[in-house]
């Protein structure tokens, strides 16, 4: 994947003819990582592909290639990527989403005891829906707490730092929908 992801941006940037300079100072990451990324060097975290894509105007999805573009597409189990792993075998992985700069993404993490999650602001207005399928969750939004039990929801704006944490002895799992709309 990692060789996907690095020429679908290199494809991006040159396209829109921006430099790698350029490139580095509106997404906010360093000239030599972006560098990293584009000759597969790297394996970019979530929020460095988010920005480095988001300064592209495109969706992390259109990225990992899982965006959709005709009226109706189908992804494969083998085409979903696992975009985090946690260190005690948690999983983040990419269902679905739509093509940026607008885009709207389905995501599947489970979580491991002890293990969790921390993410810079996302863009202003984006916001977030979960909803705990096993376990539960500890959502720290902007360093306020809300735990979200086994068939709970919950809505969350996270164009601020936050977290999220499965401090319970038990396994965590959890779908998310991530919506990022510039009007």
């Amino acid at each position: 994947m990692s060789e996907a992801v690095a020429k679908r941006l290199r494809e991006a940037r040159k396209q829109q003819k921006i430099s790698l300079d350029e490139l580095a100072r509106r997404s906010g990451v360093s000239k030599g990582m972006v560098v990293e990324i584009e000759n597969c060097n790297a394996n970019p975290s979530i929020a460095i592909l988010c920005k480095v894509s988001a300064a592209l105007g495109l969706s992390v999805a259109d990225v990992v290639n899982v965006a959709s573009t005709p009226a109706a597409r189908l992804i494969e189990a083998q085409e979903i990527p696992t975009l985090w792993n946690g260190p005690k075998g948690g999983t983040a992985r990419l269902l679905a989403g739509t093509a940026g700069p607008n885009m709207i993404e389905l995501w599947k993490w489970e979580m491991k005891p002890g293990e969790f999650f921390e993410s810079s602001s996302h863009p202003t207005g984006t916001f977030e829906l979960f909803h705990v399928e096993k376990g539960t969750l500890k959502l720290i939004i902007d360093g306020v707490e809300l735990i979200i039990n086994e068939g709970s929801s919950a809505i969350a704006k996270t164009d601020v730092p936050h977290q999220y944490v499965n401090g319970a002895k038990s396994n965590l799992i959890f779908s998310m929908t991530v919506a990022e709309l510039h009007q």
